[in-house]
């Protein structure tokens, strides 16, 4: 936290006199945020966070009815800015099947196993079902993929991944899940993960990672790429090269008896040979039914997923390596995952199924 002085204690029953200050506000420019100590300030968050979303929430439509920046004041770590006013949530026809959260924007259904480890075993007629969906959400991040030029918006992308999931009956996944606003993520240079598709264009230089997830048929697919655009320099292409083979390695393991906890000592070895890191916050999961769920598999080494790989078992691979530190924040729109120090962050992601002899990567070109 932050130190400054003549201040009184903003916790609950406090009025002792304040040092510190809270840094997330200090961020997002919010006045007065000043406790007595650390202990205090703990005491207090749960009721204190509330503040920042309040702020962002207040800060988000000032930027959407004009303004460039959605977040005046805030530190970002690294040079990429959003760019407002987003786009209005797109439409989904009537006919198209939808998951749980569509109109609510809370997945019921994951949230009624989010303390079970146990891993769904899938018979041979979902797996089928499945294998037409993953192949749906291959063909929609090629037409996204094909479309990523030097001067296209990530939200132009948004639309052409939106309209390809629709024209093939099926429902983007990420939209409004957990309230998302958009279609598929867009993740640029320094965004780990979960970038927003927005109104910014895309820089010669840039690398960008699309994320595509699509529903049908009761089923959900998962998959993401990076891919430069236009003239990027030999280190971006480094690292998303290092990125691909972190996930291809990680993949060659899988056949049952392996150990899910297994995958991130091969990915963070190959990382750490190129001198990148491995992300640690956010995981590879199960993808089935539902958008989420076990396994849990980290990416980085020594970790301690549970499970062992068996027949039937369907799930992501998507280790995200960074071009600096592995340590990353968070935007003020609570979704936007980025560097801690605003270096390039390259991705991969494949939905698989264990099969008796291996692997089959479901959403393989």
């Amino acid at each position: 936290m932050a130190t400054s002085s003549d201040q009184l204690c903003q916790g609950l029953n406090c009025s002792k006199p304040a040092a510190l200050q809270c840094p997330t506000c200090l961020k997002l420019g919010i006045p007065n945020s000043f406790f007595c100590s650390q202990s205090c300030f703990k005491d207090n968050w749960g009721t204190h966070k509330a503040i920042h979303k309040i702020a962002a929430m207040a800060n988000g439509p000032a930027g959407e009815q004009g303004g460039s920046d959605p977040w005046p004041g805030y530190k970002y770590s690294g040079t990429l800015r959003p760019v407002y006013p987003l786009s209005p949530r797109r439409a989904v026809p009537a006919h198209i099947q939808k998951p749980d959260y569509a109109d609510t924007g809370i997945p019921l259904s994951e949230q009624n196993i989010r303390s079970s480890s146990v891993i769904e075993v899938l018979p041979k007629e979902d797996i089928d079902v499945l294998r037409k969906v993953c192949k749906i959400a291959r063909e929609v991040i090629d037409i996204g993929i094909a479309a990523v030029k030097v001067g296209v918006t990530t939200d132009e992308i948004d639309r052409i991944i939106h309209e390809a999931t629709i024209e093939r009956g099926g429902y983007p996944s990420p939209l409004n899940y957990n309230g998302f606003k958009k279609s598929c993520c867009t993740s640029v240079n320094e965004v780990i993960c979960h970038g927003v598709p927005d109104m910014r264009p895309l820089k010669d230089g840039d690398i960008v990672n699309l994320d595509v997830s699509v529903y049908k048929d009761g089923f959900h697919s998962d998959l993401n790429e990076t891919v430069p655009v236009g003239n990027v320099d030999a280190n971006g292409l480094r690292l998303i090269k290092n990125a691909r083979e972190c996930m291809e390695k990680a993949i060659a393991m899988v056949k049952p008896g392996a150990l899910y906890r297994d995958l991130g000592n091969v990915i963070e070895k190959h990382a750490k040979s190129e001198g990148f890191q491995v992300v640690k916050t956010y995981c590879g999961h199960g993808v089935h039914r539902l958008f989420h769920c076990a396994p849990n598999i980290p990416h980085y080494a020594r970790n301690k997923a549970i499970g062992v790989m068996k027949v039937g078992h369907v799930f992501t691979i998507e280790p995200m390596i960074n071009e600096g530190t592995w340590k990353d924040e968070m935007w003020p729109d609570s979704w936007t995952a980025v560097t801690q120090d605003g270096k390039r962050s390259a991705q991969f992601e494949q939905t698989m199924v264990v099969t008796e002899t291996g692997v089959e990567i479901l959403t393989a070109r």
